[in-house]
């Protein structure tokens, strides 16, 4: 939930921008408009606009009709996307939509052929999703697209792409219903190319089953303009203003342990001889956690986050066994009354604790319930970064990049633990010492740095 940044169907504090008006197209032809808008139809013509060209060329059944564009499957189930002729890198993209439903179509951006780009899905049927973000599969499935969805009339729709990674951003009726940064380390995605409105095809649709676009306009935002944050030559990472209107907030000041408390502790008693016998310290700009201590884990002094987006860093020594927390409390096993992600020395653990690892216990796992989907963790010494987004019970983890599950808590029956519906709904962040398998070389067995969380307001439920 990119994941990422990766923000997922959620209102943030950001202005929504003034929603189209039919006097802001007073003039129908194509061409400047106020606010450095540019009107991409005509009303009246598909001038501007081409089949082919991108990435999902095909042969729908594209017409202009009482001053829209309608889409709808041609013969044999038939769809296509229809493409603006301009290219276009950082920018937003407005229109009005309606949909006949049942109905699958989509907003589509940097489309080039043969290289990859994204997709807001318009998929108005059941268990379709609105402004899910799909490019080769699905990136992110669920927001509150939906909710903010009204079948059958006109909706207008704003979205979002800048960046590289793209950031991708959508509004339906003003409203913002996805904000989702695509994870960096996928394959590469075009860095600017083709808008596209889509009929899927397929689907054998009804006969009056259709999309409408109109008022359909863009306008291009500056490179970096989004940007929230920036990156020294050492790695460590500051907010931008961006970031911090953004609602980013640094949960580690790379100079002492503010804000943390640990296991069993209290912070106002902490000071650096109580952190050592704790088994933590900052040095270098890191939050190491050491091999030996007193407490088991490290958490917030907030213990009440429930829908959030967090980014960290961490790089591992050999046979490091560590985690991260989230939404734990104070009463019980952190691990299972919320949950953790584990870190973990993946190369050497097994032979030198002789024991056969669960799937789940490998680093990105969450422990007890989710293996990961395959290995990305970085060899020893090398920072890794972790991306997480938590929503209700949706839950995606993805690391240096590759998202390693995207699920559904709720459906989830853990092999350790209680179910998910009966653990804290909020709790503290925490990240997890453990001790080593066999004799180490160092004294410190995780380092972390560059830990930023920001609150998700959630406007909507499932797809």
């Amino acid at each position: 939930m990119i994941f990422i940044s990766t923000v997922i169907g959620a209102t943030l504090a950001l202005a929504p921008g003034a929603t189209l008006q039919p006097s802001d197209l007073a003039a129908a032809e194509p061409g400047p408009a106020p606010g450095g808008w540019v009107s991409l139809f005509d009303g009246k013509t598909l001038e501007g606009w081409t089949e082919k060209g991108g990435r999902y060329d095909g042969d729908a059944d594209w017409t202009v009709e009482d001053g829209a564009i309608v889409g709808r499957e041609a013969e044999g189930a038939q769809g296509g996307l229809l493409y603006t002729d301009g290219m276009y890198a950082d920018y937003e993209f407005e229109c009005d939509v309606k949909v006949t439903a049942p109905f699958d179509s989509g907003i589509f951006v940097r489309m080039l052929p043969k290289q990859r780009g994204a997709q807001f899905t318009i998929d108005d049927r059941p268990g379709g999703s609105i402004c899910g973000v799909y490019s080769d599969g699905w990136l992110y499935k669920e927001t509150g697209g939906s909710q903010a969805w009204r079948s059958g009339e006109w909706c207008h729709m704003r979205v979002r792409c800048v960046g590289d990674p793209m950031h991708l951003m959508a509004w339906i009726d003003g409203e913002c219903v996805l904000d989702y940064r695509i994870p960096a380390g996928l394959s590469p995605f075009a860095r600017s190319g083709r808008i596209g409105i889509q009929v899927h095809g397929g689907r054998d649709d009804p006969e009056d089953a259709a999309v409408r676009f109109k008022n359909l306009r863009v306008r291009e935002v500056p490179a970096g303009a989004d940007q929230a944050f920036t990156r020294a030559d050492d790695g460590t990472m500051a907010l931008t203003a961006v970031g911090e209107a953004s609602g980013w907030t640094s949960l580690f000041n790379g100079a002492d342990l503010t804000g943390w408390v640990p296991a069993g502790g209290v912070e106002s008693a902490m000071d650096d001889a109580a952190w050592a016998r704790a088994g933590y310290r900052v040095q270098g700009g890191e939050l190491q956690g050491l091999m030996r201590g007193n407490a088991g884990h490290i958490r917030t002094s907030r213990m009440d986050f429930d829908d959030f987006e967090y980014r960290m860093d961490f790089k591992i020594s050999r046979l490091c066994n560590s985690g991260l927390y989230l939404r734990s409390t104070e009463e019980g096993n952190p691990s299972f009354n919320g949950c953790e992600v584990q870190i973990l020395d993946d190369f050497n653990w097994e032979a030198a604790s002789g024991s056969k690892l669960a799937p789940y216990q490998f680093t990105g796992g969450l422990y007890g319930a989710q293996a990961p989907s395959k290995s990305a963790l970085n060899p020893i010494g090398e920072w890794n970064t972790y991306q997480v987004n938590c929503v209700g019970p949706r839950m995606q983890c993805a690391l240096n990049g590759v998202i390693l599950w995207d699920v559904d808590t709720s459906t989830i029956k853990p092999k350790q633990g209680e179910p998910f519906a009966q653990r804290a709904k909020r709790g503290f962040i925490g990240m997890q010492r453990h001790g080593a398998a066999g004799k180490t070389d160092s004294d410190v067995g995780v380092a972390f740095r560059n830990i930023f969380v920001r609150d998700l307001e959630v406007s909507g439920g499932t797809e």
